[in-house]
């Protein structure tokens, strides 16, 4: 199989490399600071902050979209659109790029807290509260099970 040398590129990782030369075919691979790999932004400094903001607008862009589309806003309804076209996003590939910033997680857990907020029986009462009512747990603790 012959590799396409276009779509070829380089990432250098880290602060200390030497930023090496490459070439295939005797041309010169472009360099490139992030790339997009099976759905994970890959950054050169190993960051996932990138990343993180993606999940975030992807999630968050189909949530608005639910709220906008979606009339009845039904416990059971809600629930199973946000676990079915919602937390995907946010969980996706997350053992990979694992987020350890605070800032981080709390972007995405923003999600979560706004879509608990949009059923009206559960708006008035504390986020932790709403999550053992609907029977979900924070994005961090989900990870570890």
């Amino acid at each position: 199989m012959a590799f396409n040398v276009d779509k070829c590129k380089v990432m250098h990782v880290g602060r200390t490399n030497i930023h090496s030369k490459y070439y295939m075919n005797n041309v010169q691979l472009g360099i490139t600071k992030e790339e997009k790999d099976l759905g994970v932004i890959v950054v050169d400094d190993l960051m996932v902050g990138q990343h993180c903001a993606y999940a975030y607008s992807k999630a968050n862009r189909t949530l608005g979209m639910i709220r906008r589309t979606i009339r009845s806003r039904d416990i059971g309804i809600m629930l199973s659109l946000y676990k079915t076209l919602v937390r995907p996003h946010l969980e996706y590939c997350s053992s990979s790029w694992s987020p350890h910033y605070q800032k981080d997680k709390q972007l995405l857990e923003k999600v979560q807290h706004r879509f608990t907020r949009m059923i009206p029986d559960l708006r008035n009462v504390r986020y932790e509260e709403r999550l053992q009512r609907l029977g979900l747990w924070m994005l961090e603790e989900t990870k570890s099970i």
